[in-house]
């Protein structure tokens, strides 16, 4: 694999912590979930997978989009991300992937969406650990 970048995070104290890259552009309080017995008030690990997620997947879509020269309008994606016990010493995560299209009819938007997530990094890094339900919605 040719590196085109690298980055870095630190994070101390957990989900009731704080996370930061080196040059400050990322600075986050942390803190676990209400629904998971914390005092919520701050992001969560979970959020951020969403966010990044999300992101990386829809600059996926608009990349091949360009390659294939397809007249994609406008593209956005909604990552919902669950937490639960996999095991009695391991968690797991679930993902629903929502990938919406505008300019394409839904043939072309549904295998725009299966090529993203054969190339999307986030997708391959998780591709048999985590079950990603994709629904695509061509507008």
């Amino acid at each position: 694999m040719k590196i085109m970048y690298e980055t870095e995070a630190r994070a101390v104290g957990g989900r009731q912590g704080h996370a930061e890259t080196p040059d400050g552009l990322l600075s986050v309080d942390l803190a676990t979930p209400k629904e998971m017995g914390g005092k919520g008030g701050a992001t969560n690990p979970e959020q951020l997978f969403a966010a990044g997620y999300a992101a990386c997947f829809e600059s996926a879509m608009r990349f091949l989009a360009g390659k294939k020269k397809l007249p994609l309008k406008g593209a956005s994606v909604t990552v919902k991300v669950r937490l639960g016990a996999a095991s009695e010493t391991a968690f797991g995560l679930d993902v629903d992937l929502i990938a919406e299209t505008e300019g394409l009819d839904r043939k072309t938007a549904e295998d725009l969406v299966a090529a993203a997530h054969e190339g999307c990094p986030y997708s391959r890094a998780i591709k048999g650990n985590v079950n990603v339900a994709i629904t695509v919605e061509a507008k």
